[in-house]
């Protein structure tokens, strides 16, 4: 495979884009800061301007997917807008979309063994993607009896656990995990079985 190089003196994004393509392949204790860095072009010793070492690279990988994937999910929820139950369903579908078209950010992101409070700046993307799936639960939770309403962190919760369930056992092609059913359908029924427990959408 052909380095990836950089240009203008960017070399800590293509550092960034070495060790995607490196968690994509190798998963995110499969490759080294070496490796890396003869994918950008670069001597070992260049990493180093830039990140501390293996995990700190990984913390930036994981701070650009938290905002790529906090600007999808807003897009999802913007979308379907006045309809909070269209919106909510969105983003969950938004989640599947991100981790099927993004591995190595979702890797970094959720898998890594990365504390999305190691820098501010990691914390704050972090936060960002959360608070717009918890906004949609919030809306959607008004229309349930407030004293049947869950908190709408945990709503979130419920339904980010569900659609990180699908990706790992379904969407990733994880061995000796087989379904019938494609991973978008499992979670869109899932989500929906979900929603009419709350009495958020009819008995069919």
């Amino acid at each position: 495979m052909p380095k990836r190089g950089y240009h203008h003196g960017n070399l800590r994004q293509a550092l960034v884009e070495a060790a995607l393509s490196l968690i994509e392949l190798k998963g995110r204790t499969g490759f080294t800061l070496s490796e890396a860095a003869k994918r950008a072009g670069v001597t070992p010793a260049a990493v180093y301007r830039h990140f501390e070492g293996r995990e700190d690279l990984i913390a930036e990988c994981a701070r650009q997917g938290f905002l790529m994937f906090a600007d999808l999910m807003q897009h999802a929820y913007d979308k379907y807008q006045p309809s909070a139950l269209a919106a909510f369903e969105a983003t969950g579908r938004a989640y599947l979309a991100f981790a099927r078209k993004n591995p190595g950010h979702y890797i970094s992101m959720f898998e890594s063994g990365i504390s999305s409070n190691r820098t501010p700046d990691l914390a704050n993307a972090a936060h960002r993607a959360r608070a717009i799936l918890e906004r949609a639960a919030e809306d959607l939770s008004q229309h349930i009896p407030a004293d049947k309403r869950p908190p709408a962190s945990m709503f979130s919760a419920h339904i980010l656990a569900m659609s990180h369930g699908v990706v790992e056992l379904y969407a990733r092609n994880t061995p000796g995990a087989t379904s019938p059913f494609p991973p978008e359908e499992l979670l869109e029924t899932g989500i929906g079985i979900y929603l009419r427990g709350l009495g958020l959408i009819d008995p069919d």
